[in-house]
């Protein structure tokens, strides 16, 4: 089964968020400047958006770890 790109699209922004937040944090921890992880953190949101979101086509398009199954045949 394949996943359409809106699905990848919403994981990568509720991932990107979780990212977000953790970068913030870390990057306050250290400069400890508030500013400053607030400015790490927005531009990082949207670069690892779209290179999580390209990661996961190229990921879709690949056949390795799949099976495929198949479908039940009743016999009457």
């Amino acid at each position: 089964m394949k996943e359409k790109a809106a699905r990848s699209l919403v994981k990568s922004i509720s991932w990107r968020i979780t990212g977000t937040l953790d970068t913030m944090v870390i990057a306050f921890f250290v400069t400890g400047n508030v500013s400053m992880a607030l400015s790490i953190g927005t531009v990082e949101v949207f670069t690892k958006m779209l290179l999580y979101y390209l990661h996961e086509r190229a990921w879709n398009k690949a056949e390795f770890g799949r099976i495929e199954e198949k479908p039940i045949e009743y016999h009457i």
